[in-house]
């Protein structure tokens, strides 16, 4: 078991990492952690699928389920995954993932870009602002540029004409659900939504500020609620190998 990380880190928007790396840095001190990461290229379609199926032939390699934990879409994908497998997962812990699940920064920019009489660019500093708060003109403008890139190959399933939807609510693995009380793409409203849907080894933790990517702004206080809840857990891991898991899910 010790050849295979206890957690792991997913990433389908890889313009988005740099966000990410403060929190792994953070756990990957306490814990076994690796980090798998999903790149769509322009000329694919936006697929969710194919990440599931992707991030699969990964963790079926693994003896032992794996606590999974993903941001925004990634969550998402996780998400779908534990849905889909869920004796492939110990956890999963969503961060910025609405009761809503398909909800993401992107149908938010969307949305704004059908409804507001502003450039395609004006709308991503708008983005970038509300994303982030109050940063230098270079900080933005850099910002603007991974905003472009998610755009161009993150599996997000939502278009300027089409937002697509996802059923409500978790999946059987415990769940740890993470938000920002001043997100302005999961609102405070929208996060509470989760307790309809909550099974009693589930929590709900919001972080008093940082927005939308929170776990950036505090990878601390993040990284021990994660661990806690782990530690929390009844059961860890199962020490038997999932080799019936494995014939049954090829």
């Amino acid at each position: 078991m010790s050849n295979f990380p206890k957690a792991l880190w997913l990433n389908v928007s890889p313009s988005f990492k740099v966000f990410d790396q403060p929190l792994l840095r953070y756990l990957s001190r306490q814990t076994s952690i690796a980090r798998w990461e999903y790149c769509q290229t322009q000329d694919e379609a936006s697929s969710l699928d194919m990440a599931i199926v992707l991030l699969h032939d990964y963790i079926k390699t693994h003896p032992y389920p794996v606590h999974l934990i993903g941001h925004g879409t990634s969550g998402l994908v996780g998400l779908l995954y534990a849905r889909r497998y869920p004796e492939r997962v110990a956890s999963l812990t969503l961060l910025a993932v609405g009761a809503q699940p398909a909800a993401d920064w992107q149908a938010f920019y969307h949305a704004h870009l059908n409804f507001l009489p502003c450039s395609r660019t004006m709308v991503l500093r708008q983005m970038a602002h509300s994303l982030f708060g109050l940063q230098s003109s270079a900080i933005i403008q850099s910002i603007v540029g991974l905003l472009e890139a998610d755009l161009r190959c993150s599996p997000s399933p939502h278009t300027l004409i089409h937002q697509a939807t996802v059923a409500a609510g978790g999946c059987k693995a415990p769940m740890l659900v993470c938000g920002s009380e001043d997100d302005s793409v999961i609102s405070p409203h929208e996060f509470q939504e989760w307790q309809n849907w909550l099974g009693d080894r589930d929590v709900l933790w919001q972080c008093p500020d940082g927005r939308h990517f929170f776990h950036y702004s505090h990878p601390k206080l993040v990284g021990r609620r994660i661990l806690s809840f782990w530690a929390g857990l009844v059961a860890d891991l199962p020490q038997v190998p999932l080799t019936a898991a494995v014939s049954l899910n090829p």
